[in-house]
């Protein structure tokens, strides 16, 4: 008699595969079995022998140590990827099914932003979509985008919408906008009667920037320090309008995005282009990998459009030569 082909091993998990793999997801992303089970509300051994039994089927190893978090391997990442999906999907089905029935006509909207794109970037977008979906309860958190990236990964907010440079690998970001660097001065100021600028004519004065943990202060410190030009910081406080005010009374000078600038900044500064040596900054949306999207947030999304804005022409302005 023929030999039957021998079999696959059996295990018993694999009647339901959605459970190794929401173990497996949750515990890569919050770095420990404690946690995942918590999150689960299952035993440590229960998520230990489900761990073990998909590595087994696998055959290769998902999880190792680094330092006290429990983090992917090469091979788990790749997983994790096609498993997140895969688990949010199925875990998000009623609410989404119900959200999807109940379309815009109601729900909540939550989305993290710092304050100038809350102050210059928002209030068109959030205008918009209050006209045309009035019941939805819309909530805008201001915070600096390191801690909106962590309200992201939370799902404490559906959305940031910000500035990124360094992407983190568990965020999508899709850039919208593009705003140019602008170097602001008061009008009286010697660098407005500099026909050629420098980036060491910018060193001799004093700066005013935005806080150190801010993208825009480590962006100009970058630039300073891969020239090899030292210079100086003479105040360090938050938001463009406070900045733009200390340096309109004489203050210092400031390297800022053309975002916060407009025709009534005209009589108290003087601007000038600076994107030879500073890098423009984007705006887009930022995301979860796998997150799956409300109806709220997808419609937000499509109003964040980059007609929208009409970025100002500061080469060759009124104020850049004096």
């Amino acid at each position: 008699m023929p030999r039957k082909p021998a079999s696959e091993p059996r295990f018993p998990y694999k009647a339901d595969r959605l459970k190794p793999l929401r173990a497996f997801c949750q515990t890569a992303r919050l770095g420990s079995v404690s946690r995942a089970a918590e999150a689960l509300y299952v035993s440590q051994p229960a998520i230990t022998l489900q761990l073990q039994a998909l590595e087994r089927e696998l055959g290769v190893k998902l999880l190792e140590r680094s330092g006290r978090r429990l983090v992917p391997t090469r091979e788990g990442e790749i997983l994790y990827e096609l498993a997140v999906p895969l688990v949010e999907g199925i875990d998000g089905l009623p609410a989404a099914f119900r959200r999807e029935v109940g379309g815009l006509d109601a729900g909540e909207l939550k989305i993290a932003a710092n304050s100038s794109t809350i102050l210059y970037l928002l209030p068109k977008i959030v205008d918009n979509f209050r006209h045309q979906h009035p019941d939805v309860r819309l909530a805008l958190h201001d915070v600096i985008t390191a801690d909106g990236n962590d309200l992201l990964r939370s799902d404490a907010v559906d959305l940031l919408v910000g500035s990124m440079v360094d992407v983190p690998g568990d965020l999508s970001y899709a850039p919208v906008y593009r705003f140019d660097p602008i170097l602001i001065t008061p009008p009286d100021h010697p660098l407005t009667r500099v026909r050629r600028l420098r980036l060491e004519d910018l060193a001799a004065h004093g700066l005013i920037l935005p806080p150190k943990r801010q993208i825009t202060y480590r962006l100009v410190d970058m630039v300073f320090q891969q020239a090899r030009v030292p210079y100086t910081v003479a105040l360090e406080v938050g938001g463009w309008e406070v900045i733009k005010q200390y340096v309109a009374m004489g203050m210092g000078i400031s390297i800022v995005s053309s975002i916060c600038l407009d025709a009534a900044d005209n009589d108290r500064l003087a601007t000038r282009p600076v994107s030879e040596w500073f890098p423009a900054r984007s705006y887009g949306v930022v995301v979860r990998k796998g997150k799956v999207l409300s109806p709220q947030a997808r419609a937000f999304i499509e109003l964040i459009k980059p007609d929208l804005f009409v970025r100002r022409d500061y080469h060759d302005s009124g104020h850049s030569e004096r």
